[in-house]
């Protein structure tokens, strides 16, 4: 594991690909909910710095909107500019319902725009019982688990591996 929780022989992938290229030209969108600024931070971190690995920073772009709910409808209207997007959002257990159907129609809702439209998507939307959850995954310093890191990798990994 890398200092923040990435696996190494991930970040060692990142910066084999960003030796080539064609993958130097990628487009991709980080798409940031605002809901929860700390742990938000920590993801966007882990995705910025996984962009730097990947030799993509000056191609990336953030994208702010104001919650979990919104990353669907976001990613689909960013599908035909991106060759790859980043969803990261945080959904924290509450004493309602809320926390599911956020849960379910982000989850479903990023997969559909994913397939539809032939775009990958690094899902890095915590869905937690609890802060300290969310906080353990977010790459903050202390954190085991980066999340953000992990979803960034994902996707552009995936782009290389359609070719």
């Amino acid at each position: 594991m890398s200092k923040h929780g990435a696996p190494t022989n991930v970040t060692d992938q990142l910066k084999d690909l960003a030796s080539s290229k064609k993958f130097s030209s990628l487009k991709v969108a980080i798409l940031a909910a605002s809901w929860h600024e700390v742990i938000m931070d920590g993801l966007i971190s882990g995705a910025q710095r996984a962009a730097k690995d990947a030799g993509l920073e000056q191609s990336t772009t953030l994208i702010r909107v104001p919650g979990t709910f919104e990353l669907p409808v976001a990613a689909a209207s960013l599908a035909s500019e991106y060759d790859a997007i980043i969803a990261l959002g945080v959904v924290i257990r509450g004493g309602t319902p809320h926390f599911d159907y956020v849960c379910l129609s982000a989850t479903n809702g990023l997969t559909n725009v994913s397939v539809d439209t032939k775009t990958p998507i690094g899902f890095g939307v915590l869905t937690c019982d609890n802060e300290e959850q969310a906080l353990e995954r977010a790459g903050l310093e202390n954190s085991s688990e980066d999340k953000g890191y992990e979803a960034y990798s994902a996707a552009v990994m995936t782009v290389a591996a359609l070719g």
